[in-house]
This record gives structure tokens, C-alpha cells and sequence, in this order.
């Protein structure tokens, strides 16, 4: 399975940020998404999750056949994270579950998906206005992983995470990647770097892939620093 790009254009009055966008992202891989501030990565995650209207140009999914993209294909893991502060960590995965029970595959107790998350025992039934930052980030990622979209948008998601958490999420990643298309958009190279099999820099409003198999990784960082300065 495929994510198809062809021709995607995005304007905001005359400032062209998504000039013409044509790229395929397989699914088994985490792709990298760099580019400088105001590149228009978010813009570019916001078209594809269908929050913003494009210009013009198409994206599906391809697997033997195409189709268009519904809502359940896709899961979108925002930087700043947006959960329900009313409810406990445990109410927020019940309803969650609750409400989508017919659509999760291989459903797990809740118990079993804060395992999964390494969500501490005494956490789970605080409520989320009591959890940090990088909690309620985790949480975000948790039940779009319980919904086990196609697509994975990962915006910044581990920016708010310590060293240790920034490890084991990257390692949970690589775990459950050979069942998504991961788009995982970062500033940090280095995280590209060490996570993702692929390097897609977005660039004068177009995507360019650089070939982490062609160079060793300082070579790499300069070509990626270039490709960015000519941003």
C-alpha cells in the first residue's frame, strides 16, 4: 500500500506554499519530514488529513487498485496535544474504545494498551489537566494507534518527551511501522537521522527525498543542511 501525491497545489492569497507536490510514501517505512519553519509541513499533513482545501492536484491510496482517502485512514498526532482534560486517563480510553470498538482491530483492555504506551499504573487514573505536556502526548498517540489508521501524521510528537520517553517511543515507532505509512515531521535531524528509513525534505514548496543509503551520515547532514538553506 501507497500514499499517491500528484500535482498538489496549496495557496494562501499569493503566497505559494505547497507548489507541486508529487511523491509516493510506502507503507513498512517512517518517512522523515523536514523542512524550515514556514516550509509548510503542517500545511502540507493538514491537506492530507482534509482540514484545509487544495488548490488543485489529487492524493489516494494504491494498492492494486486506488481509492479515495476516508477518515478512518488516517490518524493525525498533533504537536500540541488536545485531549479532554475533563476525564481521567482511563475514562479518555474507554470512551475512545467505546465509540469505535466495531472499527479497532484485535481490541486489548486498557490495561494492556497503557502497558503498551508505558503509562504508570498511578498516572492512569489521574485526571488529564494533571498530566504533563508529553503525557497528554502520549495519549494522543495511543488511541491513534489503537484506531491502527493506514496514515500516521506524527507533528513533532516527541519534542515534549525526556530522554528516556523520546527513546522508548521511538523504538515503539519502528514496532508498529510495518502496518502504517508514518510521516513523522521534525526539525531535529538528528531524530530523522536515527528513526526514519526515509529523508524527505520539503523544499521551495516541493518534495525531495535525499538517499540516506548514498552517503555517510556527515555527509548526509551537510547535503540536508544545503538542501534546507536553499529553502
Amino acid at each position: 500500500m501507497k500514499l499517491v501525491i500528484k500535482n498538489l497545489k496549496k495557496n494562501f492569497e499569493k503566497k505559494e506554499v505547497l507548489k507541486d507536490i508529487n511523491f509516493e510514501f510506502e507503507k513498512g517505512n517512517i518517512y522523515g519530514l523536514l523542512g524550515r519553519n514556514g516550509a509548510g509541513k503542517t500545511t502540507l499533513f493538514n491537506c492530507i488529513n482534509e482540514d484545509l482545501d487544495i488548490d488543485s492536484g489529487e492524493f489516494y491510496l494504491e494498492d492494486n487498485s486506488k481509492r479515495k482517502l476516508c477518515a478512518e485512514d488516517v490518524g493525525y498526532v498533533l504537536s500540541t496535544p488536545n485531549v479532554p482534560e475533563f476525564l481521567t486517563g482511563r475514562e479518555f480510553l474507554k470512551f475512545f474504545i467505546d465509540i469505535n470498538k466495531n472499527k479497532i482491530k484485535n481490541l486489548k483492555t486498557i490495561d494492556e494498551y497503557f502497558d503498551f504506551m508505558k503509562i504508570e499504573t498511578e498516572d492512569r487514573d489521574k485526571l488529564l489537566k494533571d498530566y504533563s505536556h508529553g503525557m497528554k502526548n502520549k495519549m494522543q498517540m495511543l488511541v491513534n494507534i489503537i484506531a491502527s489508521p493506514n496514515i500516521l501524521l506524527l507533528d513533532e510528537p516527541l519534542t515534549s518527551f525526556d530522554v528516556v520517553v523520546a527513546e522508548e517511543m521511538k523504538q515503539m515507532l519502528k514496532s508498529i511501522k510495518k502496518d502504517h505509512i508514518i510521516i513523522f515531521s521534525t526539525h531535529i535531524m538528528e531524530l530523522a537521522l536515527d528513526l526514519c528509513d526515509k529523508i524527505v525534505i520539503l523544499n521551495k514548496g516541493v518534495l525531495e527525498e535525499i538517499n540516506k543509503n548514498e552517503l555517510d551520515n556527515e555527509k548526509l547532514k551537510e547535503k540536508i543542511i544545503e538542501a534546507l538553506k536553499e529553502a
